[in-house]
């Protein structure tokens, strides 16, 4: 696989002017320490969902039961002072039970539109592979085009709004696989895994207890947390980078383990993502380090691996391979 190395831009020609970034990182560490406070010893995955909510994305987490999915999800709402709605997927959930239904007013014989779980600005889609096709199509418009339509009639999602999903690995009983288009909807996947010894421990002299929205407070406004997500547009991305983020997605269609490669989106998503950490680091450009912080989870769910492959690949080792093979730009 081969390329030529692109010069980036001097750092003087990017260095951000003021406090906007620094201040931007300060927020980001904050949220961070609040979510903490509930999921500990995850630091790694709680600054990926912050970047997947800061890049306007949607974020699956794929893991057992009792890891705390539910818990992130709900830290991270209370701690950007967001409104949030939880919604158990099952076999028999409608998609009316998700988007909203329309209801019959006796009193002036219309109809009116109740919106559903889907009208908040951080919504859990628990065990989404539980329910159909259909009830799991019901999100694609909302996830891409920040939107419902019932009944005919539009309805505008508020921003911000992220899709925070969950799915189990193991319990594959009465589960439907997510179809590409949905996976591809989604910005980043992680895991939580198993707490550390060290986090075990802490959890048990805590007793268990579960921290609930009334006890965490809010670090940032709403109205911050759109300017953040607003600053992160502005990030910069030099060209020589943007070259180097075509040639990873590109390099997935190229690879002999690899049967349906990256699309267009997934570039996008990979540079919203990149622009995020980079913010998150105090910094208004994009580095190739930033690349590669959010390359595997934003990547690698995306990928459909040939059948042949096996065991011998799988998809996050088509990534990483790609990571250490692609030329990486250099600062002239």
């Amino acid at each position: 696989m081969s390329t030529t190395t692109s010069n980036l831009p001097e750092r003087s020609e990017v260095e951000p002017r003021g406090g906007e970034t620094p201040r931007f990182a300060q927020y980001f560490d904050a949220i961070v320490g609040n979510v903490s406070h509930v999921l500990r010893g995850k630091t790694d995955q709680i600054e990926l969902a912050i970047i997947a909510l800061l890049a306007e994305g949607h974020l699956l987490i794929e893991d057992v039961p009792g890891v705390g999915k539910t818990s992130l999800a709900k830290a991270l709402a209370a701690s950007v002072h967001c409104d949030w709605s939880r919604v158990q997927f099952t076999p028999d959930l409608l998609p009316s039970d998700v988007i909203g239904v329309s209801v019959f007013q006796r009193a002036n014989e219309t109809f009116s539109f109740q919106k559903g779980p889907l009208f908040a600005n951080i919504v859990l889609a628990d065990e989404i592979n539980r329910a159909s096709p259909k009830t799991q199509s019901a999100l694609l418009e909302a996830m891409e085009e920040r939107q419902v339509t019932a009944d005919g009639t539009r309805y505008v999602l508020d921003r911000p709004f992220m899709v925070l999903a969950t799915q189990n690995p193991i319990e594959q009983e009465g589960t439907y696989r997510l179809p590409e288009s949905q996976l591809d909807r989604f910005s980043l996947k992680i895991s939580l895994g198993y707490p550390s010894r060290k986090a075990h421990l802490e959890i048990l002299d805590n007793r268990g207890s579960n921290v609930t929205l009334a006890d965490i407070s809010p670090v940032v406004s709403r109205e911050e947390l759109l300017t953040m997500i607003d600053a992160v547009s502005k990030v910069h991305v030099a060209e020589a980078l943007k070259h180097y983020l075509v040639e990873l997605t590109e390099g997935t269609r190229r690879h002999g383990a690899v049967e349906l490669g990256l699309s267009p989106r997934a570039t996008l998503q990979l540079a919203s993502a990149s622009r995020a950490h980079a913010a998150a680091r105090g910094l208004n450009y994009v580095s190739p380090d930033d690349v590669k912080a959010v390359a595997v989870a934003a990547l690698s769910h995306r990928l459909i691996l040939r059948a042949e492959t096996g065991d011998r690949f799988s998809q996050e080792d088509v990534i990483k391979e790609l990571l250490d093979t692609v030329p990486v730009p250099v600062r002239r």
